[in-house]
């Protein structure tokens, strides 16, 4: 043992910690009750990992310790304690749980935490909930004993730029023979959780559903559970109300929302199981992170084992909630889990059981599903490109805006076919404003067919895949050829505008085609064009300009060139003909055809400033 583990020993804060405290300190939340939730249900953990080890040794439990949660309120002292008997912490792990953040997601929470009027739900959804007691306590006295060590280790902070630990006192560490105890030393004007009332409405509202007793210590008395402790997805759905599942929904998932949707149910048969989750209304802070991790917690004959078993594709990782088998060996390893087919099973019946649950929801609870589109949708619409088996199901499933509207389903668009359409056209960009003034509508809009805005990324991905939906396909407005003339115009006003003279094709695509040389791949007279001069679009064998956009940002995949389309009947392209060949003009006006389509794609120019010198040129040109 050396001297610095034995001596008391100061250390500072990781930054995001000390800013963190200090929005903390100076009460960013007009809730402060978030500090017992969040301190219980790391107790909780706690008592979780204990039982899980002791799985594999079962003397780290000891000869009839039960797993507990103890709160003690000691008004002569101004203290509130919460202590547990789980699995405890090690000097090292003091520092590193209660002196730093280890979380991508710390700056983005710090970031949240400041723009936040009511920053209400925010710790528990960033998972830096013991945090949370310093807006209760101006100072907190941690004791620790790990499972199965003899060493007792104390963490103190009053919340400033560090924390002390050292070595527990001899009455601390008779008193803590293993587990955590957290000892708060409230402020004047928290005192009112050292009542028993006020300790009792906080545990029965967020805390009633942990697995583990709760006992209450009054001053005098003797300790008293006051929580269920009961493992309420092995419940009947018979017994249960509405509010008893938004409880547990909110402390399962550390979360202030209500859910948008809940699915309890038992599966019987080769494999027995229950299952108990939930779809958040709101989006919580880690839903784009780079792995995808879902948030479903596994237990085997209710001994928790992981939330790390990856029981949902990434495209369902918002579902909340818990999965308990009967049959899996508790002592599961995490390679396993990975390869357990019995597990695989489950997995692939309870994904095709919350397709359904979603289909059922969008069929009879518009507005709540409308809760777990706009929250979820750019996630769900993942699993097209990546589940085969379920993306006819998904892509009913999907809501788009489209230029009819908000929210439609492709079932609507279809039922609005235009006389002599067999295909769905859809856009893709990177917004919605920018789509709905793309050029390549105006062929689509002349006909009045409804077309799919697609501005979220994922959208670039799915439709890269040949796509279909009740036997009619997806059609690119911006990618191959594209042929409408079956599919009469709304205005007869449209229609004579195929009397207008037109450039002559040959010519005129040659003379563009040698001003811009190696910048585009091919130029071509359009169909999609009615009044604007040009656009661009890529060939109907190779990616879509957006998803090259995206791969580009990342450093992934060749950038090709597109093809120029060109409006014949535009009096910029009839310019051009009558230009003299070889003419600066020529050069001129062809590139300006490229550019001002590159532009109106959210492109800048290849060489911003010959842009800008070659249209004031043609501008001064012009006025001369």
């Amino acid at each position: 043992m050396t001297t610095s583990d034995t001596a008391v020993h100061t250390q500072p804060f990781q930054a995001e910690v000390s800013e963190l405290l200090h929005l903390m300190v100076h009460s960013v939340y007009s809730e402060t009750d978030i500090f017992l939730r969040e301190l219980i249900s790391n107790a909780s953990d706690a008592c979780d990992k204990l039982r899980y080890e002791a799985i594999a040794s079962p003397d780290l439990l000891g000869e009839g310790d039960a797993l507990r949660i103890r709160i003690i309120p000691n008004k002569s002292a101004g203290t509130l304690t919460i202590a547990d008997n789980g699995i405890g912490m090690e000097r090292q792990e003091l520092i590193d749980h209660l002196g730093t953040i280890a979380r991508s997601g710390t700056k983005a929470f710090v970031s949240k935490l400041k723009e936040a009027k009511d920053g209400l739900g925010l710790i528990g959804q960033f998972g830096v909930g013991f945090y949370s007691a310093f807006m209760v306590a101006e100072k907190i006295d941690v004791v620790s004993r790990r499972a199965g060590e003899s060493d007792v280790w104390t963490w103190t902070s009053s919340g400033g730029s560090g924390f002390e630990i050292a070595r527990a006192s001899d009455e601390d560490a008779a008193r803590v023979t293993r587990g955590t105890e957290i000892v708060l030393h409230l402020k004047d004007d928290a005192k009112k959780y050292l009542e028993t009332y006020e300790i009792e409405r906080i545990v029965g509202a967020y805390s009633d559903n942990i697995l583990f007793p709760i006992e209450l210590v009054p001053g005098e008395g003797e300790p008293r559970q006051i929580n269920s402790a009961s493992a309420l997805w092995q419940r009947l759905k018979s017994e249960l109300t509405a509010d008893d599942y938004k409880k547990a929904y909110q402390q399962i998932a550390s979360a202030f929302d209500d859910p948008a949707m809940t699915l309890h149910y038992r599966a019987e048969g080769r494999y027995s199981y229950a299952v108990l989750l939930f779809a958040p209304s709101t989006k919580p802070f880690d839903l784009f992170e780079p792995n995808r991790k879902g948030r479903v917690k596994l237990y085997v004959r209710r001994v928790f084992i992981t939330d790390d078993a990856d029981l949902l594709p990434g495209y369902l990782r918002f579902i909340r909630g818990v999965v308990d088998s009967e049959d899996l060996p508790l002592n599961i390893s995490r390679e396993m889990l990975q390869n357990n087919p019995q597990l695989a099973q489950i997995r692939k019946a309870v994904a095709t059981r919350v397709v359904s649950e979603l289909e059922s929801l969008a069929e009879k609870d518009a507005e709540n599903f409308a809760k777990i589109w706009d929250a979820f949708g750019a996630v769900l619409k993942e699993g097209i490109y990546e589940d085969f088996e379920r993306r006819e199901k998904l892509l009913a499933l999907s809501r788009f805006t489209t230029t009819s509207g908000e929210k439609r389903s492709l079932k609507q668009v279809i039922a609005d076919f235009k006389p002599n359409q067999t295909e769905i056209y859809y856009l893709v960009g990177d917004s919605i404003e920018r789509l709905k003034s793309n050029p390549r509508l105006e062929a689509a809009t002349a006909r009045g067919i409804e077309v799919m805005l697609l501005s979220d990324p994922v959208d670039a991905f799915w439709t890269s895949m040949p796509s279909e939906f009740d036997g009619k396909p997806l059609k690119s407005l911006s990618q191959g050829d594209l042929n409408l003339d079956l599919i009469p115009r709304l205005d007869d006003k449209d229609e004579a505008k195929k009397d207008e003279p037109e450039a002559d094709e040959a010519a005129t695509i040659a003379v563009i085609k040698a001003a811009l040389g190696e910048r585009v791949s091919d130029v071509k007279a359009s169909t999609r064009l009615t009044s604007s001069a040009s656009c661009l679009v890529a060939d109907s064998q190779g990616p879509s300009r957006e998803l090259e956009r995206i791969l580009s940002q990342q450093n992934r995949g060749m950038k090709t060139k597109p093809i120029l389309e060109i409006n014949l009947r535009h009096p910029l392209v009839s310019a051009i003909t009558k230009a003299q060949a070889g003419s600066r003009d020529v050069d001129d006006l062809s590139l300006l055809l490229l550019e001002q389509a590159q532009i109106l794609d959210g492109e800048l120019p290849e060489d911003p400033a010959a842009f800008a010198a070659r249209l004031n040129r043609l501008v001064l040109q012009g006025l001369g």
